[in-house]
C-alpha cells in the first residue's frame, strides 16, 4: 500500500471529523450521524494502517482520534455502587476460580518448598549458625522472644494496616512482574517461603513450633492463599506472552492485564480481613484453637466464595475482564 496515496484520499475525513468532535456538543442531527460513520471509517484506516503500512507517527495520531472519537460516541461512564456489587460477586471471584489451575500448584508446591527449608534448617544446626548467633536465636524463640511479641509490637491497628500494606505490595508485585515472563514471580514467592520456612526450623529446633503454628495459622492461611493468587495469576500472565492460544499476544496480554489489575484490587480486600486478624486476633489473649479456627473460617469462607460465585460467573463467560462495552474497539487486521 502507498501509505502517502492512502493518507492523501482520507485525510479530508480524518479533518471533518477533528472538526465535528471540537464542537460535538452543538452537532445537529446529520451531523452527529456523519460523527458516527467518520468514526467507524477512521478506526478501519486505523486497523489498515497497523496492518499494511504502519507509520508510528501517523498511527498516534490517529489512534488519539479514534478514542475521542469514541468516548464522544458512546458517552462518558460513571462508575456506580452496581458496579461494585458486579466486581465482587461476579468479575473478581470469576478471575479467581478461572486461574485456579494456576494458583492451587503454586500453592501446594510453595508449601512444599517451605516445609523443606523449615525441616533443613531445624535439623541442620550449622544451617542455624549461619543464619544468627545463638544468642540471637535463643531470643528469637524463647517464651516471649520476637517471634511472639512482634504480633502485638505495636498497637493493633497500626499493626493491622502495616501489614495490609506489606502484603499487598507483595500481591501487587507478584501480578506486575508476571509481564516479565513470570520470572520475578518466583523470586517474589521463594523469598516468602524462604522467610515461613526459616521460622518453622527455628521454632521447631527450640521445641516450639506448635506456638509458631499457632500465631501464623489464624492469619496466615488467608494471607498466603492471597499470595498464591497473586503469584498464580502473574505465572499466568506472564504465560500469556509465550503461548497467547488463539488469540493475539497483544490481545491475550491485554485481556488477562486488566483481570490482573482487577485481581489486585480484589487481593487487597482479601489481605485487608487477613491483616485485620493478624492485628486483632493473632496477638489476642482468645485460645490458640479459637483463633485458629477463625483462620479456617475466614479461609473456608473465601475459598467458597470462589468456587461458588466464581464458578457460576465462570460458567456463564464471566472472565474476570472489564464489560465489552468498555474495552478498546478492536476490529479485524489483516492476515
Amino acid at each position: 500500500m502507498d501509505l502517502d496515496v492512502f493518507v492523501s484520499a482520507h485525510r479530508p475525513e480524518w479533518d471533518r471529523l477533528e472538526a465535528l468532535l471540537r464542537r460535538r456538543r452543538r452537532l445537529t442531527g446529520a451531523e452527529a450521524d456523519e460523527l458516527v460513520t467518520l468514526y467507524q471509517r477512521t478506526a478501519t484506516h486505523l486497523s489498515v494502517i497497523r496492518s499494511s503500512s504502519p507509520d508510528p507517527q501517523l498511527m498516534a495520531h490517529l489512534s488519539q482520534l479514534v478514542a475521542r472519537a469514541r468516548s464522544a460516541v458512546t458517552g462518558t461512564r460513571r462508575a456506580s455502587w452496581r458496579d461494585v456489587t458486579q466486581f465482587l460477586t461476579y468479575g473478581f471471584p470469576a478471575a479467581v476460580y478461572r486461574s485456579r489451575r494456576w494458583w492451587i500448584p503454586t500453592a501446594l508446591l510453595s508449601t512444599l518448598v517451605a516445609a523443606l527449608l523449615g525441616w533443613w534448617i531445624g535439623t541442620h544446626s550449622e544451617v542455624q549458625a549461619s543464619i544468627a548467633a545463638p544468642g540471637e536465636l535463643r531470643d528469637l524463640t524463647r517464651p516471649g522472644g520476637e517471634y511472639e511479641t512482634y504480633y502485638s509490637s505495636h498497637p493493633a491497628a497500626a499493626f493491622a494496616a502495616q501489614v495490609w500494606t506489606n502484603n499487598a505490595k507483595a500481591a501487587a508485585l507478584c501480578l506486575v512482574f508476571g509481564v516479565f515472563l513470570g520470572l520475578p514471580v518466583l523470586l517474589v514467592l521463594f523469598l516468602n517461603m524462604l522467610n515461613l520456612g526459616t521460622g518453622i526450623g527455628l521454632m521447631s529446633s527450640a521445641g516450639r513450633l506448635d506456638t509458631f503454628l499457632g500465631l501464623v495459622l489464624p492469619h496466615g492461611l488467608l494471607e498466603l492463599t492471597a499470595v498464591f493468587v497473586a503469584a498464580g495469576t502473574g505465572l499466568r500472565l506472564g504465560w500469556s506472552l509465550i503461548d497467547p492460544g488463539p488469540r493475539p499476544r497483544r490481545t491475550a496480554l491485554a485481556e488477562e492485564g486488566r483481570a490482573a489489575v482487577g485481581m489486585a484490587i480484589g487481593l487487597a480486600l482479601v489481605l485487608f480481613v487477613s491483616g485485620a486478624i493478624e492485628g486483632f486476633v493473632t496477638p489476642s489473649g482468645l485460645p490458640t484453637w479459637a483463633r485458629i479456627s477463625i483462620g479456617v473460617l475466614a479461609e473456608l469462607a473465601f475459598l467458597v466464595y470462589v468456587h461458588v460465585l466464581g464458578g457460576r460467573a465462570a460458567r456463564a463467560g464471566d472472565t474476570g475482564d472489564v464489560e465489552a462495552a468498555e474495552r478498546s474497539a478492536t476490529l479485524p487486521t489483516a492476515a
